[in-house]
Parts: C-alpha cells; structure tokens; sequence
C-alpha cells in the first residue's frame, strides 16, 4: 500500500485558504497499520500507532523546534470509540486537534529538511489512511 502523502499543491491550496496571521487548528484523523510499513528498513517494527504516537510526534516536536517555530499546541488527542453519524469508512483510529500561530508555522515546519529526515517517514509508516483539515475560528 503507498504511504499517505502531503503534497506541496495541497499546502498550496490550504495557504491560499487560510487567513494569514491567524492561528489555525488542523484536525487529524488517522487510522493505523496493523504494524508500521517503513521504506527504510532500517527501523525497528512497531505498531503504526507506536510509529505514530511513540516516533513521529517526538521528531515533529523537534522538526518545530528545528525549524524555530513556537506557539505550537496539542489541544485534544484521544481514541475513536464510535461513528454516530457520517461515513464508517475509512474507520479512523484517533483524532488530535492541534492549534498553530498560523498557517505558516505549520508549512514551515512541514517543509523543513528536519520533518523530510526525522518525521515524515514515521507518519508515512504509521498511517493507513489520513484527513488533515485546517480549520479557523467563525468570523
């Protein structure tokens, strides 16, 4: 299966939609490998949840500060216990809510060659499937 992949169009587009100056809070829904399917080898097997949660959000903390972004905060991270309503596939597995200063700060660190390196491969490993939409305050 090919990994979830960010497109430099799709942050394109995000950034034309975005107030600039103006924080954003990016929903994430993601649904894991049963184990993480890295191109690289070279790392240990894990669970995707583990490359997720235990690999990627530590080198994305590091990608950010790298890169000299601050203002990042985690708002909520929990587990999907039940679809109410809406579509039940793909069945996601978590959702976080994550604030940023502003859209840049979240490009910024995303194109940084720290991410490219440190992070990236462990989302890609970790994610079967993946929603990543920004979202702004009503106006």
């Amino acid at each position: 299966m090919q990994p979830v992949v960010l497109t430099d169009e799709d942050l394109a587009r995000a950034e034309r939609a975005a107030p600039p100056h103006t924080p954003i809070t990016m929903l994430n829904l993601v649904a894991f490998h049963s184990s993480a399917m890295y191109e690289d080898r070279s790392y240990s097997a894990c669970s995707g949840s583990e490359a997720y949660f235990q690999r990627y959000a530590p080198a994305f903390r590091q990608a950010a500060a790298a890169a000299g972004v601050e203002g990042i905060k985690v708002i909520y991270v929990g587990a999907v216990a039940a679809t109410l309503a809406g579509p039940t596939e793909p069945r996601w597995d978590a959702v976080a809510l994550v604030e940023y200063p502003h859209f840049e700060a979240l490009r910024k660190v995303l194109q940084s060659p720290v991410y490219k390196a440190e992070a990236e491969p462990h989302r890609k490993a970790a994610l079967k499937a993946w929603q990543f939409t920004m979202t702004t305050q009503p106006r």
